[in-house]
């Protein structure tokens, strides 16, 4: 029995996962983004029942005021840190410190601020957005004058989460739901030409006999 090379068939099977690799690689990169998660205060309302849940109970606090010139954020991270750090060492009660933001100031300060927040294991921080736009980084008060309870509570500020694992069929949905759409043109591209080679040598093959 002769073996068959079907030249133009096996060239498409080789070139289009190439292809497919290298642009669709290309395309994750423009969509590979990192997110911040940001918690913004409630809008303050005419009644004053909602107040608790805006930045306004905090306003008034003593803050440190720090201005971060424009595009500068980034290369002052080190010392808003240690300040963020020494913040929380003083426990100074109703004290924080105000990162002074203005319209010049760009997208990659606004989120340096925030990266030096978890860096420094700051969790209590506002984005003022209903009248300054500035981030305010408040004390979380620690009384030292509190006891420990003498008995451990093992329930106490316990969060039960029950966590769902996706078979591989969702994992595989999803997958799907986020490719760019240029990757569906090359895996049409890739089936139609693997079709159109196995054709050509199953009629190769019936000419043969």
């Amino acid at each position: 029995m002769r073996k068959i090379y079907y030249v133009p068939g096996l060239i498409s099977a080789i070139l289009i996962p190439l292809l497919f690799w290298y642009y669709g690689n290309q395309k994750f990169e423009e969509i590979n983004v990192s997110v911040v998660d940001i918690g913004l205060p409630a809008k303050v309302r005419k009644e004053t029942s909602s107040l608790y849940v805006t930045f306004e109970p905090y306003r008034n606090w003593e803050y440190k005021k720090i201005n971060i010139l424009p595009g500068t954020a980034k290369d002052h991270s080190k010392l808003y840190v240690s300040e963020l750090k020494n913040l929380q060492k003083k426990n100074e009660k109703n004290t924080g410190i105000e990162f002074i933001l203005n319209n010049d100031n760009t997208y990659g300060d606004f989120v340096s601020v925030l990266n030096d927040m978890n860096i420094s294991n700051h969790e209590q921080y506002a984005v003022d957005m209903e009248k300054t736009g500035h981030i305010f980084a408040t004390v979380l008060y620690k009384d030292p004058n509190v006891k420990e309870s003498e008995y451990e509570c093992l329930l106490c500020n316990d969060v039960l989460i029950t966590e769902y694992k996706p078979d591989f069929f969702e994992k595989m949905q999803s997958m799907f739901t986020i490719l760019p759409q240029n990757v569906y043109y090359f895996v049409f591209g890739f089936l139609l030409f693997l079709n159109l080679s196995m054709l050509s040598i199953k009629e190769r093959f019936q000419l043969q006999h």
